[in-house]
């Protein structure tokens, strides 16, 4: 099994009409966040069935596979890192690591991102220096601030919150949608192991917050404390 025998499954699995959808659905016309990708129609379910069809494919035809045009032969590439990367020695967890590093240009949508940030670069980074984080967190795409703060859901799982929390108090300002819904689900997901930690930094910058990363954040409040939170009344 190798690329071509990917692309030729993926092209038996599009579906045109779910393809023009999906390219709605993630914002692909001109000036938007996805502008120009390109989608074959194919749930994510079906994308990570063939993900496991091809999960010793080798890192040549990876490499060919994440530069896709097609949104989701790129997450089946993903999809395949992720499943590689759980069984891994701390060896090929360091090349899997910089693969996806070195490819991170690719990892350019939202879906993208979330399916895969935490589960290799919060993974790689857990007991390491987090300084990489901070860097990403500097950059003027939207996907590296993203994968930023989505990879630190895999340190609140292990109930480790500073990153998560400074990497939000950086990305305040930040003028993008999809950020602002990333960082206020990350605070959300902190509230539900830590919800003192969560309050704390709530309530230094709940009032500078953009409404929908309050909102977010938030979100599983009990729904007197929430609207107290919403009206500036904490």
């Amino acid at each position: 099994m190798n690329y071509l025998d990917l692309k030729q499954i993926v092209k038996n699995h599009s579906n045109k009409e779910q393809g023009i959808f999906l390219q709605r659905f993630f914002k692909t016309g001109k000036g938007e966040y996805g502008e120009g990708d390109i989608f074959a129609g194919i749930k994510v379910p079906v994308s990570r069935k063939i993900a496991n069809q091809f999960k010793d494919l080798s890192f040549t035809d990876l490499q060919k596979v994440i530069k896709s045009k097609i949104h989701e032969e790129r997450l089946i590439s993903l999809f395949i890192l992720v499943a590689r990367y759980k069984k891994a020695d701390e060896k090929e967890k360091e090349k899997i690591f910089n693969f996806y590093l070195r490819n991170i240009s690719y990892v350019n949508n939202w879906d993208l991102v979330d399916l895969s940030a935490e589960k290799i670069i919060g993974a790689y980074l857990i007991d390491k220096d987090k300084r990489l984080l901070f860097d990403l967190v500097n950059s003027n795409s939207i996907w590296e601030r993203r994968i930023a703060i989505i990879s630190t859901f895999y340190f609140i799982k292990a109930n480790q919150f500073a990153a998560t929390l400074k990497i939000s108090e950086l990305l305040l300002k930040d003028k993008h949608d999809l950020i602002h819904k990333a960082v206020g689900w990350m605070l959300r997901e902190t509230g539900k192991r830590d919800i003192q930690a969560e309050e704390i930094f709530l309530q230094k910058y709940y009032k500078k917050m953009p409404r929908t990363m309050l909102r977010y954040a938030i979100e599983k409040f009990p729904e007197e404390k929430r609207l107290d939170y919403l009206k500036g009344n904490i």
